[in-house]
């Protein structure tokens, strides 16, 4: 027999009566249960780089798919990889900020597996969301490896991860939707990384030319076209006046290198080589040379700042000491685990709405 007010049968209530003949429920009401975690992985994207001689040109090929590049401009960048043993340091760089960032997950969340995908080579995007996707995983927090926003260090990007999201899908295995990262150019982690890079070469100058050496920062120039779509310009601008700003330098200018493309149509200038040249003329006697557009030592900043650069300086007589690219620098890994934290905690109630499946979110 029953104790009063307690259920002997399948139903989830029953009614007892109290002294005043009133009716009391005592219905169970299931626990909701909680929101499912907005983000299951983090997807670290960048350029790629071949990794020895028999990949220069099949790299170049994806680099320039599409483009109308004439064969000679080919193999004289192909010699440019090959002065390195056609090996591009991006890729070692490229998965250890993805090691770093996955210690620094790990020990303070939250604990998301990372993964590296490419836009050129190996591993390519396309590999790593099929490896993901395979894995049982939906959902990523998306960086790109470039700080400042243009088509070609953006929204290309994007659009890559959508057209492998696009593949993968074709071939029957799940969607994995990536939600980006806001921008982080200003983020005292990349000023506080490319100022200690920049006081690190500084320091390498003859002493009495440390006071009077030019801070000149460098960024990859587009076409006019280009830069007038977006931030691209001034946010160089803002991330170059803060990093002067947290060294005390007055003496810094901006400055673009590696442009390709016809000669007749319009780049962001000038040049870092010409710049030197004319400002050699006025009396300039030493340079620190900062690769401020670019998060990684790679081919671009070894060849045209290494090679072309410093020998133009050799050639007038500037001494030049060149600034690593932030790369594994600690402060730059703190702040794409910031990056990734603030995505998910901006998501924390719910994972984002995916209005359709080639849309690619940012948090900006």
């Amino acid at each position: 027999m029953a104790s009063p007010g307690v259920s002997s049968g399948p139903t989830s209530a029953v009614q007892t009566r109290d002294t005043d003949d009133r009716a009391v429920s005592s219905a169970v009401v299931p626990r909701a249960a909680p929101p499912p975690a907005p983000f299951d992985a983090v997807l670290l994207i960048s350029f790629g780089g071949p990794q020895g001689p028999d990949d220069v040109r099949p790299f170049l090929a994806n680099v320039l798919r599409g483009r109308a590049v004439p064969p000679a401009r080919v193999e004289e960048v192909a010699r440019h990889y090959a002065l390195f043993g056609g090996v591009s340091p991006i890729t070692e760089l490229t998965q250890r900020q993805a090691a770093g960032l996955r210690e620094r997950l790990e020990r303070d969340g939250p604990a998301l597996p990372v993964y590296v995908g490419m836009r050129n080579w190996h591993p390519f995007l396309v590999d790593t969301l099929r490896e993901m996707a395979h894995a049982g995983l939906r959902r990523a927090v998306g960086f790109i490896l470039a700080a400042h926003r243009s088509y070609s260090s953006c929204e290309q990007y994007r659009r890559n991860v959508a057209a492998a999201r696009r593949e993968i899908r074709t071939e029957g295995v799940e969607d994995v939707e990536v939600t980006y990262v806001g921008d982080w150019h200003t983020h005292d982690g990349f000023i506080g990384a490319c100022a200690t890079r920049v006081s690190t070469a500084r320091q390498a100058l003859p002493e009495a030319l440390r006071d009077g050496a030019r801070v000149v920062f460098t960024a990859h120039s587009v076409p006019l076209s280009m830069a007038t779509d977006s931030r691209y310009h001034d946010q160089l601008l803002e991330s170059a006046r803060l990093i002067a700003s947290r060294l005390g330098v007055a003496d810094w200018a901006l400055v673009f290198q590696s442009r390709s493309g016809r000669p007749e149509d319009p780049w962001l200038e000038p040049d870092i080589c010409d710049y030197l040249r004319a400002e050699e003329r006025g009396g300039l006697e030493a340079v620190v040379v900062c690769p401020l557009g670019f998060v990684a030592d790679h081919m671009e900043v070894l060849y045209d700042l290494d090679h072309e650069a410093a020998a133009v300086c050799e050639e007038l007589g500037i001494t030049m000491r060149r600034a690593a690219a932030v790369n594994d620098d600690p402060q730059f890994l703190d702040l794409i685990a910031h990056m990734v934290r603030a995505t998910v905690d901006r998501y924390a109630g719910g994972r984002p709405l995916s209005i359709c499946p080639e849309t690619e979110r940012s948090t900006v």
